[in-house]
């Protein structure tokens, strides 16, 4: 155990935020054959579905992020279009799933957090307090476009800076609230079923966590609290499957829902792959 614990001790020494926006520069690289290299490297090693792409030349893809942030064909990943259907918001691997247990979220053996933790101690941890939660990672051969768990309407983001250590499984099983620790996009919105989480977790050499409602990146090193208009021309609004935003790297998604609302698809368990779309789980609409 303490070999363990001593394999994740650079994280804590090294400028996480530094290396990150090099890595954000370098992916950025537009000369032609350094961005080939990088791609073709990510393909190779993490073993890429490149026929999965939207674009399957690598010349369409002026830049490494523009690669690692690539659309699919539509057909690869068709939406479970029911109207009591929760969909998988993104590919990748289901971390943790189940029950939030008063306000304590399970992140591996021996390491817990709390959602007041988890959502910045914003007045709406109280709203997801015995209810459901799915913690899902995003390898770097992963899809990394989020879309919506169901349909819902923006209330409110809350954009927390922070560390940005891996969230490997090494480092979920040896970083104490690494979630809550990690630099974060807490998104949430209103639903037929009530309130909705959804929440982008930043990581080391993430370049940035991007919004289809925001032209820029979040970027600052303070609390930035947002709440958007329920109704008239401000308001937004995103139909089930729709893109929420993505991640340029790897990252993790973590969706919270009321108590009583939902329920899981049987299938679904620690270690259970996810495809973007797919059936995730039963909405009680009643």
């Amino acid at each position: 155990m303490k070999r363990k614990k001593l394999s994740v001790l650079p994280q804590y020494l090294v400028p996480q935020h530094a290396l990150s926006k090099l890595a954000g520069l370098l992916s950025e690289c537009r000369w032609k054959w350094f961005k080939n290299w990088q791609i073709n490297h990510l393909i190779k090693r993490y073993h890429v579905d490149l026929e999965a792409a939207l674009f399957t030349d690598l010349n369409d893809y002026p830049t490494f992020n523009s690669f690692f942030t690539r659309l699919l064909k539509p057909e690869r990943r068709p939406i479970a279009h029911k109207i009591d259907a929760l969909v998988s918001p993104v590919d990748g691997v289901i971390s943790q799933i189940g029950k939030i247990n008063n306000d304590q979220l399970f992140q591996a053996k021996g390491f817990y957090f709390t959602l007041q933790e988890l959502l910045g101690n914003s007045g709406s941890a109280s709203a997801f307090e015995h209810g459901e939660y799915a913690t899902i990672y995003l390898s770097p051969k992963d899809y990394h476009r989020v879309h919506m768990p169901y349909t819902g309407t923006l209330r409110e983001t809350i954009f927390i800076p922070g560390k940005l250590f891996s969230v490997n499984q090494k480092t979920v099983h040896n970083v104490p609230r690494l979630f809550a620790r990690n630099e974060r996009l807490i998104c949430i919105f209103d639903t037929a079923f009530g309130p909705m989480a959804v929440i982008l977790v930043g990581a080391m050499l993430v370049g940035s966590i991007n919004t289809v409602w925001k032209d820029k990146p979040f970027v600052s090193r303070t609390v930035i609290n947002q709440s958007y208009p329920p109704d008239g021309k401000g308001a937004i609004t995103l139909s089930a499957g729709a893109e929420l935003g993505h991640f340029k790297m790897g990252s993790t998604v973590i969706t919270l829902f009321p108590k009583g609302k939902i329920t899981w698809a049987p299938s679904l368990q620690e270690k259970s792959i996810l495809h973007m779309g797919e059936f995730f789980g039963k909405i009680f609409l009643s």
